[in-house]
């Protein structure tokens, strides 16, 4: 007796990759309509794989040409923050394991936070190490933005477990550090563990700023993350500044 629609549909819907291909060639003689959609959703799911499996490959240059250079640790470095009129600037430091493609691995700005979310969990459980370098508004005030994301940076590298042979970074050389480095233009969207770091750092500031926003209610921290919003700027208008602003930042407004 052949199998219902609906049946068919659950059967795909715990169909493994590795078994799509037999899941496809059992399926796509059968011509019922509502089959016929499955097995189409079927095949898109697996090129949807596969272009997913071909971007990671070219986000994975930079790491084999530094295994092919005889670096056995990677370290992957990027920050968050920089822009905002409050909150810290944060910095990951990630190392991934050699050929480990984690799906999805991607600039955190082209991510949802949901996403951003799922993958935070993910790369933590995998990676071989990560570390977080946080530097305060207070220090941010003290020494400029630009000398503070790089000292985040060193914070994050120094909180790594292990230590990385090479260090891709997004942009910039970080002073006052011996590990070779690397910087790449745009490397969160060029380098997977450089993405990886952009997540990891991202999602850490993003939940610190949820936090301020019960501490410092009517600036919206929660929502802008201590970016310029309109809502922001007019609660520093009416409200002033609080502990976590950043007063070289916000001088303009008060």
């Amino acid at each position: 007796m052949a199998k219902s629609v609906s049946e068919i549909k659950e059967i795909l819907n715990n169909t493994s990759l590795k078994d799509i291909d037999l899941f496809i060639n059992e399926y796509s003689s059968d011509q019922r309509k509502g089959v016929v959609k499955i097995v189409e959703a079927a095949e898109k799911r697996k090129k949807a794989y596969f272009d997913e499996i071909e971007r990671l490959k070219s986000i994975y240059v930079y790491e084999s040409e530094c295994y092919g250079e005889g670096a056995q640790y990677i370290a992957g470095i990027d920050e968050v923050g920089r822009g905002p009129l409050a909150g810290p600037v944060v910095a990951a430091a990630v190392i991934l394991k050699k050929d480990d493609l984690i799906e999805g691995v991607n600039d955190s700005k082209k991510l949802s936070a949901a996403k951003r979310e799922e993958l935070y969990d993910i790369i933590t459980q995998r990676a071989v190490a990560y570390g977080i370098g946080v530097v305060s508004p207070e220090e941010i005030d003290e020494i400029n933005i630009l000398q503070a994301t790089y000292k985040a940076m060193r914070i994050a590298l120094s909180n790594l477990s292990v230590k990385p042979d090479v260090i891709l970074a997004d942009a910039v050389t970080i002073p006052l550090v011996e590990t070779k480095q690397k910087a790449i233009i745009k490397g969160d969207a060029k380098s997977i563990s450089i993405g990886a770091a952009s997540i990891i750092a991202k999602v850490t500031r993003d939940r610190m700023m949820v936090e301020y926003d019960k501490l410092y209610e009517g600036y919206g921290f929660a929502e802008n993350k201590g970016y310029g919003s309109k809502v922001h700027i007019d609660a520093i208008k009416e409200k002033g500044i609080c502990p976590i602003h950043r007063r070289t930042f916000v001088k303009n407004f008060i």
